[in-house]
């Protein structure tokens, strides 16, 4: 599930989740938005079609939901965005959770002149391995932007540069991204999204990150998307 987020000029907001099967996190997530936004922030859940309880749960919890025609985080991301009404773009994964005052830091970014940016990461966890490549984060290399440290994103840049590519079945956000960067200006904010270590403790630490580095080198290397799919789900058994 990924969160996104807009926000208008006078300090309205709109948030958006892309979802599916979150029924056990998006409460808590979706009440600590609310706890740390503007009263006036509109939250948005783009659903790809959970059979759980995942959009009740959004509703009841006042987000407003929509049910995206197709799963793939690309192609809910840009539907989620779709509907947004303000001037910029927070994009969010739905296990990760930003520091109290996003908010604030994000519209201070904008403010600085910054189109674009995201926030350095840590794990929810205290693993040595997992701590050290969260560190790295706070380098302005584009091989460390990684969708967990979340983005932000003007809305007129979004439109200029398309949107996420939803042709691309991984890494979507690895090559946004990219593309941000030569329109606009891209900032790491100096502080912490902390994300969910889940996936870590199904598959495995180093196993999953030997995967996701060996993902990666493979898309640098041009490895067809469906290529890159058969390999990660090979390695990973998902």
């Amino acid at each position: 599930m990924l969160l996104h987020s807009a926000f208008k000029n006078k300090g309205e907001s709109k948030y958006y989740h892309t979802t599916l099967q979150e029924e056990k996190n998006i409460a808590a997530l979706l009440e600590f938005l609310k706890q740390h936004t503007n009263p006036e922030t509109e939250i948005i859940v783009a659903d790809g079609g959970s059979t759980d309880a995942t959009r009740s749960i959004a509703e009841r919890a006042g987000a407003k939901v929509i049910l995206c025609s197709g799963r793939g985080r690309a192609p809910q991301l840009n539907q989620g965005a779709a509907i947004a009404e303000g001037a910029v773009l927070y994009f969010l994964h739905a296990d990760t959770y930003p520091p109290q005052n996003f908010e604030a830091s994000i519209k201070q970014a904008v403010r600085q002149g910054y189109s674009s940016g995201c926030f350095r990461l840590k794990f929810n966890t205290s693993h040595w391995f997992l701590n050290l490549n969260a560190w790295f984060t706070r380098f302005d290399v584009d091989a460390l932007r990684f969708g967990d440290q979340s983005l932000f994103v003007t809305s007129e840049v979004f439109k200029q540069i398309g949107g996420f590519r939803e042709q691309m079945l991984l890494l979507e956000d690895q090559e946004i991204v990219k593309r941000l960067r030569k329109v606009t200006t891209f900032k790491v904010l100096g502080q912490y999204v902390t994300t969910s270590c889940r996936k870590y403790k199904q598959v495995g630490v180093y196993k999953l990150q030997a995967g996701y580095f060996l993902i990666y080198a493979l898309y640098r290397l041009g490895f067809a998307q469906q290529r890159l799919v058969r390999v990660y789900t090979w390695l990973l058994h998902v």
